[in-house]
């Protein structure tokens, strides 16, 4: 049952008196609606460029002086996680001491064996270096990676030609249903919400900045890939599709749940869509008794490492009585797209 409105409204208060500047950002842009452009919110992203967080998430060693993409990509420690995160974080845009890391990046995910189509009759753990398989008419790429460097490099204000390449990729990959998929076997005939979120979210941002009508018919198309399936359920039989849809994360980096398909169908201008509602009524059922969401679990542990999965910043402890400031801001901007806010 949601909060109510005193109850509500005292939280968010709450969240503008964060000691993390970002989590103030993401409560003036994201939930109040505030203009990225007016002087107030230029000193807070300044602040948040200056903070603990960003200066952490951007020191990732020798990630960053190498090309080849397993460096870049490594979990979740790599060049591409850093930015995903900056993007996320409300890291100021047109940051010249970013623009290298950026298009480096960019670089990466746009290297020519991504312009090859190759038929196949199945994947292969190496087929990817030579070209993006086709099987069974149709293309097999974890386009979450093309999808975060294009969201990254948006809303980090490095549009560019090569970023324009990497919305074009992406309409040259989707599946007729809208999505994307990296399966191998022949067999796979519908998207995966795993491949397909982050994409139609990447495309929406791209869209809204740049006006492009392609990549916004495109982030239309995938929407229908979750609200078909009212964001958690099987289309037969109304069965929720995965347990840890149904639980709340953040990062989420390539996984999804329910909260994350709900901000990218928002990005996408379909939230309001009455498929979507069930979720929506699941996501303020969610809500805490004073206020906020929690974090029910966590895809990275912290370690001063390079061990796989590690961070360097802590995102919080997974823990249903208490709010995660987070998932808590991502919720309230859903919520808001929705005009389901009510302060």
């Amino acid at each position: 049952m949601p909060a109510s409105r005193p109850v509500r409204q005292r939280f968010v208060e709450r969240l503008l008196r964060s000691r993390e500047p970002s989590v103030r950002w993401r409560t003036r842009v994201r939930v109040l609606g505030e203009r990225r452009s007016s002087p107030a919110i230029r000193r807070l992203e300044d602040e948040v460029r200056r903070s603990p967080r960003a200066r952490a998430l951007l020191r990732r060693g020798d990630a960053f002086d190498a090309n080849h993409p397993a460096r870049i990509y490594r979990y979740w420690q790599g060049l591409h996680w850093a930015l995903t995160s900056l993007a996320d974080l409300g890291y100021p845009p047109d940051e010249p001491s970013v623009a290298p890391l950026v298009r480096q990046a960019v670089d990466v995910w746009t290297a020519p064996r991504y312009e090859r189509l190759l038929s196949a009759a199945e994947s292969t753990p190496g087929s990817a270096r030579f070209g993006v398989p086709v099987i069974a008419g149709k293309p097999r790429r974890c386009a979450s990676i093309q999808g975060n460097a294009l969201l990254y490099a948006t809303e980090l204000g490095f549009v560019d030609e090569k970023v324009d390449r990497l919305a074009e990729l992406l309409g040259r990959w989707q599946w007729p249903d809208g999505g994307w998929n990296c399966a191998r076997g022949p067999t796979a005939h519908v998207s995966s919400f795993m491949e397909t979120l982050v994409p139609m979210q990447a495309l929406a941002t791209y869209a809204q900045r740049t006006g492009n009508v392609r990549a916004r018919a495109r982030a239309g198309r995938a929407a229908e890939v979750f609200l078909r399936r009212r964001l958690f359920r099987r289309v037969h039989g109304g069965a929720v599709m995965r347990r840890d849809f149904v639980r709340l994360h953040y990062p989420r980096y390539w996984h999804y749940d329910a909260l994350g398909g709900l901000r990218g169908v928002a990005a996408a201008g379909r939230v309001r869509d009455p498929r979507a509602a069930e979720a929506l009524d699941w996501l303020e059922d969610r809500e805490l008794v004073r206020g906020g969401w929690p974090a029910d679990g966590r895809y990275y542990r912290v370690a001063r490492s390079e061990a796989p999965s590690a961070e360097f910043v802590d995102w919080g402890r997974p823990d249903r009585r208490r709010a995660n400031e987070w998932v808590s801001t991502d919720a309230l901007a859903v919520l808001a797209s929705a005009d389901r806010l009510a302060l």
